[in-house]
């Protein structure tokens, strides 16, 4: 009788399953891209979040993204890409692509969040950046210089390049495979959002 009930069980989880990712189609929960955007790294399946350190709602979505990034399988890569509006965004991409550029652990990262959000620091200059970073163990020295470097300078353009082939108007945003682009209201809420993630991986992984 137990095993009857458990398989009763499975059953009904996995029909549930296939109904929920039924549900999830272009033009509701993501927009598929007309021109499909170049990946990072050719052969694998990407996942890009592009998002900026001074937006509230991409600081909420890092709790729930960050332990599902942890968990993703070999055969996907995960980028993040700042988001260029101009002014403090184009700031602090620029910090972040430096810290990129210098390999700095993701902890580094998720600091400059908390320092902007829960310290209210505005990070809005090279030096002011240095100086909070020193705190993370990140020489200034080396932090200006690489800001300011001609490498940096060309990633950013690639990021502002990027985001205007992905069409986004806002922050945070997901795209799948350089071909589909969703977000927190398309999906109906951060956990959604990365059940399209999985749902568009799978449906990647299938074609392949």
């Amino acid at each position: 009788m137990r095993n009857l009930i458990l398989s009763a069980t499975l059953m009904a989880a996995s029909l549930f399953g296939a109904t929920a990712h039924a549900e999830f189609e272009a033009g509701k929960q993501y927009v598929e891209l007309n021109s499909p955007v170049q990946l990072a790294k050719p052969g694998k399946i990407e996942v890009v979040e592009l998002f900026w350190y001074g937006c509230g709602h991409c600081y909420q979505f890092e709790s729930t993204l960050n332990p599902w990034v942890e968990q993703l399988p070999e055969d996907v890569n995960f980028v993040r890409i700042p988001a260029l509006f101009g002014g403090m965004w184009n700031v602090h991409g620029q910090l972040f692509i430096t810290l990129e550029a210098m390999k700095a652990e993701h902890k580094v990262h998720a600091a400059v969040f908390d320092g902007i959000h829960k310290q209210g620091k505005k990070l809005a200059t090279p030096e002011e950046m240095a100086d909070f970073l020193a705190g993370e163990g990140i020489d200034k020295e080396a932090f200006l210089k690489t800001y300011n470097s001609f490498g940096v300078k060309s990633q950013l353009e690639k990021a502002k390049k990027l985001a205007m082939a992905y069409q986004i108007s806002g922050v945070p945003v997901m795209v799948v495979n350089g071909k589909y682009r969703f977000d927190i209201g398309s999906a109906g809420g951060p956990q959604q959002v990365l059940q399209v993630a999985d749902h568009l991986i799978g449906k990647e992984r299938a074609s392949q």
